[in-house]
């Protein structure tokens, strides 16, 4: 379980993101239970528990659940990390596209050699970290597969 502490307009928040299975993130917010489905951009949110009176507003909650989905999309998957220092010419694929182990994900040149940078598992794109051009050290985090 990864805990956060929020303070979005001057309010305060607990953000527990308990488990995340597929695309279902399992979060609690200041002791209410949610369930985000992660879809690419998109989200769905439906409460499992009962919230608790609140002096928030609906604006700021709706902040808190945006802000837990993004927390709980980065810790939704396995990071893909650069293996040397270079630039990225060439992305293969794009957030939410469907991988398969072993399938080319982007292009890195390192060293004046162009390397192909390959899935280490099956999976989907959770998020892009990198554009075509930009020039990344080693262990940045390319990508993210879910």
């Amino acid at each position: 379980m990864k805990e956060y502490k929020f303070k979005i307009h001057g309010n305060e928040y607990e953000v527990s993101i308990n488990s995340v299975e597929d695309n279902i993130a399992d979060v609690t917010v200041n002791g209410t239970q949610y369930e985000v489905e992660i879809e690419g951009k998109a989200s769905k949110v439906s409460k499992i528990t009962k919230p608790t009176p609140s002096t928030s507003s609906a604006a700021t909650t709706a902040e808190v659940i945006s802000t837990a989905k993004a927390a709980a999309k980065k810790s939704a998957g396995t990071a893909v990390k650069s293996p040397l220092p270079g630039v990225i010419v060439d992305l293969k694929v794009r957030e939410g596209d469907q991988v398969k182990a072993g399938q080319h994900l982007l292009v890195l040149e390192a060293m004046k050699m162009e390397n192909n940078i390959d899935a280490d598992r099956d999976g989907i794109i959770v998020e892009l970290k990198v554009n075509k051009g930009d020039s990344v050290l080693e262990g940045d985090t390319l990508l993210t597969i879910g």
